[in-house]
């Protein structure tokens, strides 16, 4: 049994996708980000940054695990599915997965600070941030002309990408023109297991709107 630590970010819904589509049994545990819950004593032990998502294997021995990409890693490695075996293929998975990890998430991640979340707009590091991760879409864009997958098959290169991707207007980015992108996104979209996992844990029985939810996120950033 997995035991998983996380809230409505695509870091944790990188984790609670993969877990749908392993079909494998887990017990989700929401932290209250906005009460600075990862920050506890008892969550510091699972994982020493203080993020989420975390998981505690129950299986074997509670080994805790911290970091989404390690996560993905360690649950495909458990479960032998969406991470190749072979050398080159392993490989080619796990450069994408660090696309995502060093690139996507953190420039994407950024855009989403300055655009959404400060109160103040400072021009410069908006169009810094959403014109590095429009650069980044252009270079998925491309990779995926003659391919249907990030890798040699879907695996969690893909559901690491998507999981952020997918929130591209949240930053006031955008996907025009990269049709080769759009129809990766569509034929992932599509998938139950995705749709299953980007609503756990699910929203909240008293939704925020997003000027709110904006308000709530920067105070939380700033602590």
């Amino acid at each position: 049994m997995i035991d998983l630590y996380t809230a409505r970010t695509p870091n944790g819904f990188k984790i609670t996708v993969m877990l749908e589509e392993l079909g494998v049994p887990y017990t989700v545990h929401r932290l209250n980000l906005m009460e600075n819950e990862q920050k506890q004593d008892w969550f510091l032990k699972i994982c020493p940054n203080g993020r989420i998502p975390a998981i505690v294997d129950r299986e074997n021995d509670d080994f805790a695990v911290f970091e989404s990409g390690a996560i993905m890693i360690y649950l495909a490695d458990k479960y032998g599915k969406l991470l190749p075996s072979e050398t080159k293929a392993r490989s080619r998975v796990i450069q994408w997965l660090m696309f995502q990890m060093g690139g996507i998430g953190p420039m994407m991640g950024q855009a989403n600070v300055f655009y959404r979340y400060f109160p103040e707009k400072y021009q410069p590091a908006i169009d810094r941030y959403q014109n590095e991760s429009r650069r980044l879409f252009e270079v998925i864009d491309t990779h995926l002309k003659d391919r249907k997958w990030l890798g040699d098959d879907y695996s969690i290169a893909d559901i690491a990408n998507w999981c952020w991707i997918r929130s591209y207007e949240w930053g006031g980015m955008s996907v025009d023109g990269l049709d080769n992108l759009k129809r990766w996104m569509d034929e992932i979209n599509a998938r139950p297991a995705c749709q299953r996992g980007v609503n756990i844990p699910p929203e909240e029985e008293k939704p925020v709107d997003d000027d709110e939810r904006a308000k709530q996120i920067f105070k939380m950033v700033q602590k």
